[in-house]
């Protein structure tokens, strides 16, 4: 679809202006600047102007719109065409690239004032307060949070040398690439200092106050910012990182004494670190670091002394034992002696590792997604590891599981593990944008599919088992035969990464998207069939109804909508929930929609009218993950505190919860198997663990 963005046009998505030069409801162009094609709107509320996605030929570009109301205000005008003048000055992939010519003016048919635009580069990813959203705001870990913080310092001292400086640093405008890179955003607040420093010294007439609650220093709210005044900023979006929750959260500041309080939500954060980010929040700018340059040397010497580091132990590992391995049916087959060494400080291991005494944490290596895999690294098991003495004292009706085994192979964090129908094999997917199929009773990978350019983060086979569907953040579904490895289609079409995929008995494939879109495909053709678009969320889940031809979908909107997927007709949309949702399902005779998320509660609705029927709540963390019996009465979930229920839905009662035995490998993220024998996790780490549930 082309879309006209002159203001006055009454129908800017006209149906025919597909393939046409100009807007059939109007007339102005639809080329800009003989180069840029408008697709559609992606944000309304963006700041001064209005943002739509446009392509180059094939390449996608983000285009801002200064809003009309704004024309006439100079003030707004200026800042508007100094982000295109700062960015276009920065080359570094820390910052959206803007050509030299990326500011232009567009005059629409008939309009006597122009339209002040800007096109830049389109980030493959979600900005850092969507993907905190994304993973429940949960706090990310301190190694993670020293590799972005040192990416974002780096592009704030390019900007700073040439005397600018952000003044609006927030999770808001900092983006995220596919491949990892954090990108600063959003430079239309940018200051030259030169300018800053002659208004404070001579008043602060002149100067624009950009203000972001809870992120603004002291001094920028008075209208007198400093080069430092991006260091505050950029510690509390740290913070809010690190904790999870926001600098205006009365838990975090005590408006009565003037006083913060964050470290306590942050237990996992060493204390070095946290006097770190403490100096880059000083009241008065005079405490905080005086430049970019000395916050890299800052981080570098916490480096030297540790901080930071992966969790790897210091004092070796012990080598992988001989022991019996659970097999597919529950009976025990002898594995081979592996053996675990360090070298150049990669982790060396044996296929399959039994030992229960083994230091889990070197395992530990926590990197960084993209958009939705972006979902893959959810580093729960740091912020919710629990001191030794509650690991003794657990509450009567919690019992602890062990790892029964462990799948090494992938040289980077998994996504996403599934078991197979019939139980005798796994298979994985992450960051090393690799499909392992791993057999069961050998402990071995038998198949290797590679294809994606990013992060895998979801998988699924077909009801058959001949096809698996695998979704990844380089916005491509892709279809391979599990006989032979191959690659049958890659479906193209969505513009953001994929979080969920599901076969159809009718041979289709269902994806869900972070661009807030659920597609139906042809297997067979890799035909786009229909696009469904009534979610207003990024969308983590989606099912399918086992008796009627429904998809429900479930994301960071508080709302599940259910489509005809054969007709794309909406047909239900259930609403209850408080926060984002991550996993949804259906029961087996297709009666219940299942879904669970960031409020702490699973909530169970009927198809038949959409009524609320049950709220189950026992979670102390984010429901992540959720499995249903065969028989739909027993339930599974887990959450981002570790723990995995087990309830039966017919009571209405949760009758067993488990914890794991290893401090640092929380249940979450928990796949299980067809005869509820067997789960498997791995999210967020290199290994698939599996874990034997008690009968």
């Amino acid at each position: 679809m082309s879309l006209c963005i002159n203001t006055a046009c009454p129908q800017p998505d006209h149906p025919s202006n597909d393939g046409s030069r100009y807007c059939q409801s109007c007339g102005s162009d639809l080329l800009l600047q003989e180069r840029y094609r408008v697709m559609r709107v992606l944000n309304k509320r963006s700041g001064f102007g209005q943002v739509y996605e446009a392509y180059e030929r094939s390449i996608p570009k983000i285009l801002k719109v200064l809003k009309e109301v704004h024309n006439h205000n100079p003030k707004a005008v200026q800042l508007f065409e100094q982000e295109a003048q700062v960015l276009s000055q920065l080359q570094s992939s820390g910052v959206p690239h803007v050509e030299p010519d990326g500011y232009f003016k567009f005059y629409p048919r008939n309009g006597s004032e122009p339209m002040h635009c800007l096109v830049m580069e389109k980030i493959d990813g979600p900005n850092l307060k969507e993907w905190m959203r994304q993973q429940g705001n949960h706090p990310i870990s301190e190694s993670q949070a020293m590799k972005w913080l040192e990416q974002v310092v780096q592009v704030l001292n390019l900007v700073h040398q040439r005397n600018y400086f952000h003044r609006d640093i927030k999770p808001e405008n900092i983006m995220l690439r596919s491949g990892g890179q954090v990108v600063l955003v959003d430079f239309g607040a940018a200051r030259e200092m030169t300018e800053t420093y002659l208004n404070q010294l001579g008043g602060s007439q002149g100067m624009t106050r950009i203000s972001s609650a809870g992120y603004t220093p002291p001094e920028q709210e008075k209208g007198l910012a400093v080069p430092q005044s991006d260091f505050y900023a950029l510690g509390w979006t740290f913070i809010f990182l690190l904790t999870g929750r926001q600098p205006t959260d009365p838990e975090i500041y005590d408006s009565l004494n003037d006083s913060y309080n964050w470290r306590r939500f942050a237990p996992h954060v060493s204390a070095p670190f946290a006097e770190f980010i403490d100096q880059l929040i000083a009241p008065k700018a005079s405490g905080r670091p005086k430049s970019t340059q000395e916050i890299l040397a800052m981080l570098t010497s916490l480096r030297q002394q540790g901080i930071g580091a992966s969790g790897m132990p210091t004092g070796g590992l012990p080598t992988t034992r001989e022991m019996s391995l659970p097999s597919p049916t529950g009976g025990a087959e002898t594995m081979v002696q592996g053996s675990t060494s360090l070298l150049k400080g990669s982790l060396v291991t044996g296929r399959w590792r039994g030992d229960r005494r083994l230091w889990v944490g070197a395992a530990v290596l926590v990197g960084l997604a993209g958009w939705g895999g972006w979902l893959v690294f959810h580093t729960r098991q740091q912020a919710v590891t629990p001191p030794l003495a509650a690991v003794s004292s657990l509450p009567s009706d919690e019992q602890q599981l062990s790892v029964e085994a462990e799948l090494v192979g992938h040289t980077a964090p998994i996504n996403t593990v599934i078991f197979t129908a019939n139980s005798q094999a796994i298979i994985s997917a992450g960051a090393d944008t690799t499909i392992l199929v791993w057999d069961r009773a050998t402990g071995e990978p038998v198949q290797q599919m590679r294809g994606h350019s990013s992060y895998v983060n979801t998988l699924e086979l077909s009801g058959d088992g001949r096809l698996l569907a695998s979704g990844s953040a380089d916005t491509t579904v892709r279809v391979w035969d599990m006989e032979t490895g191959e690659q049958l289609q890659q479906l193209q079409g969505h513009t953001s990464p994929i979080n969920a995929v599901r076969f159809s008995p009718n041979r289709l494939v269902i994806s869900g998207s972070a661009d807030r879109t659920v597609r139906v495909w042809d297997v067979d053709t890799g035909e786009s069939l229909r696009t469904l678009t009534d979610h207003d969320g990024l969308i983590n889940a989606i099912a399918l109804n086992p008796v009627a031809p429904q998809v429900a979908a479930a994301g960071t909107g508080s709302e599940i909508v259910i489509w005809n997927y054969e007709t794309g007709e909406p047909l239900q949309t259930l609403s209850g929930f408080s926060g984002a949702l991550n996993a949804l399902v259906y029961s087996p005779d297709g009666a219940s929609v299942i879904a669970s998320g960031t409020d702490r509660t699973i909530r169970v609705w009927s198809t038949a009218d959409g009524t609320l029927q049950q709220t189950l709540e026992k979670h102390s963390g984010f429901v992540n993950s959720l499995m249903i019996s065969g028989d739909g009465r027993r339930l599974l979930s887990s959450d981002s505190d570790g723990k995995l229920i087990q309830w039966d839905l017919v009571d209405e009662r949760a009758i067993a919860t488990y914890t794991s035995a290893e401090r640092l490998l929380p249940l979450d993220h928990v796949s299980v198997q067809a005869d509820w024998r067997y789960l498997a996790t791995g999210r967020g780490y290199t290994n698939v663990r599996l874990w034997k549930l008690p009968q």
